[in-house]
């Protein structure tokens, strides 16, 4: 589904990837850790068009992303859960989660509604279709970004951090529904700290540090046998 081929990305001088190759198949669960300033987000952005990267190649589902074809392939193939929620404070939660259906898939309103309602239900908040976003806590607005993002019916998820902004407390109503979207058949990129989801839901771990890919493979090789110096001096940090 999605194939990256020595990828490169800078921000003027600053070199933060630095030749990353990574593919991931149709359907696939892949969590990827790594240190602050290791190139995770940035490497999820590339991989869906929100950045373009400096050289190498990206391919969608066998499509090339270019300068003009990454935002129709964003809108075709991807939806995207952020640290930050970015739900529209002005438009209520129903509105929010209509809005990119009907404008760029063109779907009519009633089927974008009743799908909307589906994916509330699913994340447990339907009560709370016609409330403005402010009104509800960063657990339940993190949980409304994810029925938004199922809302568009793409065949790729990417969660960056998606709990990192949240109180201790909310965390887990959020990996909750993520877990069990792991059962789906939807690829999922995950960026993330929460090494018990990585456990749980994880096909395939990738470990970032420094702009490179260090390591890679199952969550059993990861969480008993990881190969490289860095990614067990990282391990050893988090999992204490």
């Amino acid at each position: 589904m999605i194939k990256l081929n020595n990828v490169h990305k800078r921000f003027g001088h600053l070199e933060v990837l630095k030749g990353i190759d990574l593919t991931v198949p149709k359907g696939e669960k892949l969590v990827i850790i790594g240190p602050s300033g290791s190139g995770k987000s940035t490497l999820i952005r590339c991989m869906n068009g929100l950045e373009e990267v400096t050289s190498g190649e990206v391919y969608i589902d066998g499509k090339l992303m270019t300068h003009k074809t990454r935002a129709a392939l964003n809108r075709q193939y991807s939806s995207m859960v952020f640290q930050q929620f970015n739900l529209y404070p002005h438009l209520t939660v129903m509105e929010n989660l209509t809005l990119a259906p009907m404008k760029l898939k063109k779907v009519s309103r009633e089927e974008a509604e009743a799908l909307a309602m589906e994916n509330l239900r699913r994340v447990g908040l339907a009560q709370k279709a016609q409330v403005y976003p402010t009104t509800l806590s960063g657990g339940q607005q993190q949980r409304i970004a994810i029925a938004r993002s199922l809302t568009m019916k793409n065949p790729v998820i990417y969660f960056d951090e998606p709990t990192s902004a949240l109180d201790p407390e909310m965390v887990q109503e959020v990996l909750d529904i993520m877990i069990e979207l792991g059962h789906d058949d939807v690829t999922m990129v995950v960026v993330t700290h929460e090494m018990g989801f990585a456990r749980e839901v994880a096909d395939h771990v990738v470990f970032c540090d420094g702009g490179y890919i260090l390591e890679q493979g199952t969550p059993e090789h990861f969480f008993t046998n990881p190969e490289h110096e860095r990614t067990r001096a990282f391990l050893s940090k988090i999992l204490r």
